[in-house]
């Protein structure tokens, strides 16, 4: 067996230790985030004009259905990643119409699709989001 001099082997134990530490957004969700933060699903990242953000649970939909009066036009709350380069996902919570402090600027949850109606219940995977980013150097 042939031995691999000193430095060759501290320079592959090196570059193994550091690509293992950097955790892509795409190893994550399992593909690559959208090149913009409209029209995002449940599970999938997209990049909010800065930071890469995922929502990744619907926590309350209590929207007004579209067809109906209502006193209170209701909220919805999503359970959000920050999926940050080389570091742990941070969590957070996103709320309609309401800015969030993230990284240097608000994210704000500018929409969600399908509007809500009585006799029809949405199932998670037909949900959109659709974010925005102020904020930045």
């Amino acid at each position: 067996m042939q031995k691999m001099p000193h430095h060759k082997a501290l320079l592959l134990v090196l570059s193994l230790g550091v690509s293992a530490c950097a955790a892509s957004p795409a190893a994550l969700s399992g593909s690559p985030p959208l090149a913009e933060a409209s029209s995002v699903a449940l599970g999938q990242s997209a990049y909010a004009e800065g930071p890469v953000i995922q929502p990744v649970e619907l926590l309350e939909d209590s929207r007004c259905p579209a067809d109906v009066r209502c006193a209170w036009a209701g909220e919805v709350r999503l359970k959000m990643l920050w999926i940050r380069p080389g570091a742990r996902a941070q969590p957070f919570e996103a709320i309609l119409g309401k800015r969030v402090p993230l990284a240097d600027g608000k994210l704000l949850l500018e929409s969600v699709t399908p509007p809500k109606e009585v006799d029809r219940p949405i199932r998670p995977e037909d949900y959109r989001f659709s974010f925005r980013f102020d904020g930045g150097l």
